[in-house]
C-alpha cells in the first residue's frame, strides 16, 4: 500500500523494494542493471520502477520517480528514489550537500597495507573511456593532450579491512564525497583493485601466486554492494537507515555472513537516532 512500508519485500524483475510511502521507494538494484537509461537497450532502475508504480497503482500516463542518485552499473545494494518533485529537490540537495551516509563493501584483490585508512585524491573523467582517473601529479593531460587540472575534483573515502580470505580482503568503506568511479578507481590506483573489475585493471601477476588473478578471472561482476544507505526523509524529517547485506555468492560467499551483515553498520558517522531498515 501507498503511504506505509511494505509488509515484506516487494520483488520486480530481480529488483526488491525493501521500503515505500508516499514520498520515497527504497530498492535493491542487482548488478548489471543501469540506474537510468542511457539509450540502449539495456534494462534501467528508473523505467523498470516506473512501470511496476503505474501497473501496481493502475496509473494511467507517465508516472513521477525521480532519479537522485546512481550506481555504476556492476554494482549492486541500495538506491533511494523520490517520488514527488518536492521530494526529489530535497534528497537531491542532501546527496549535493554530502548530508547522506553511503556505506559500501568491497573485494580487493590485494589486502590494503594498512588495516584502515582514507584515501584522497583528485580525479578526473576520461570521456574518451568512459573512465575515471586519478590524477598523480600536479598536472596531467587529458587523451587529447590538453591539461586536464581544471576539470579534477577531490575525493574521499574511509576504509576498513574486515576479513582476509585467500589473498582477497573484505572492506567496508564510507564515502566523504560521491564521484563517478571514485571506489573503483580509487582502489586501484592505491594498488588495490577491487576484484571482477575490468575497467579498472587485474591484479598484480605475483598476487598470492596466482590465485587471486584465478578467483578475479571467475568473477562475472565488479566485488563492489552498496551495503547501507542513510537520509534525512524529505518530507517527516526523520532520519532512515538501510542495511542490504549483498547475497551468499562469490565473492561474497567466501567470507563471514556474520561480518557482511554487520560489517558496514559501524562504518557510519552515527546518530543516535537511526534504525536500520526503516524510519526512527
Amino acid at each position: 500500500m501507498t503511504g506505509t512500508r511494505p509488509a515484506g519485500p516487494i520483488d520486480t524483475s530481480g529488483i526488491v523494494i525493501l521500503y515505500e510511502d508516499n514520498h520515497v521507494l527504497v530498492a535493491r538494484k542487482p548488478p548489471g542493471i543501469l540506474s537510468q537509461s542511457d539509450g540502449g537497450a539495456g534494462a534501467d532502475m528508473l523505467t523498470i520502477l516506473k512501470d511496476d508504480l503505474a501497473n501496481r497503482y493502475r496509473k494511467p500516463g507517465n508516472v513521477f520517480l525521480g532519479l537522485v542518485h546512481r550506481l555504476d552499473r556492476p554494482v549492486g545494494g541500495l538506491m533511494v528514489f523520490a517520488r514527488t518533485s518536492k521530494a526529489a529537490a530535497r534528497l537531491s540537495s542532501q546527496f549535493r550537500e554530502r548530508e547522506t551516509e553511503k556505506g559500501y563493501l568491497a573485494v580487493v584483490s590485494v589486502p590494503p597495507a594498512a588495516f584502515e585508512g582514507t584515501l584522497r585524491n583528485r580525479l578526473v573523467r576520461d570521456t574518451g573511456s568512459r573512465t575515471t582517473r586519478v590524477l598523480s601529479g600536479n598536472r596531467e593531460s587529458d587523451p587529447e593532450g590538453n591539461p586536464s587540472e581544471g576539470m579534477a575534483r577531490e575525493a574521499e573515502l574511509a576504509y576498513r579491512t574486515l576479513e582476509v580470505v585467500s589473498g582477497s580482503a573484505l572492506v567496508a568503506v564510507r564515502l566523504g564525497t560521491g564521484r563517478g568511479h571514485q571506489i573503483r578507481a580509487q582502489f586501484q590506483a592505491a594498488g588495490y583493485p577491487l576484484l571482477g573489475d575490468r575497467k579498472y585493471g587485474r591484479p598484480p601477476a605475483g598476487a598470492d601466486g596466482g590465485g587471486t588473478r584465478t578467483a578475479f578471472d571467475s568473477l562475472s561482476t565488479v566485488a563492489l554492494w552498496a551495503a547501507s544507505l542513510a537520509f534525512r526523509h524529505p518530507v517527516r524529517h526523520e532520519w532512515m537507515a538501510f542495511l542490504d547485506p549483498p547475497p551468499d555468492t562469490p565473492p561474497w560467499s567466501w567470507f563471514s555472513r556474520d561480518i557482511l551483515e554487520q560489517g558496514a553498520i559501524g562504518f557510519w558517522k552515527g546518530r543516535p537516532e537511526a534504525a536500520l531498515g526503516g524510519d526512527s
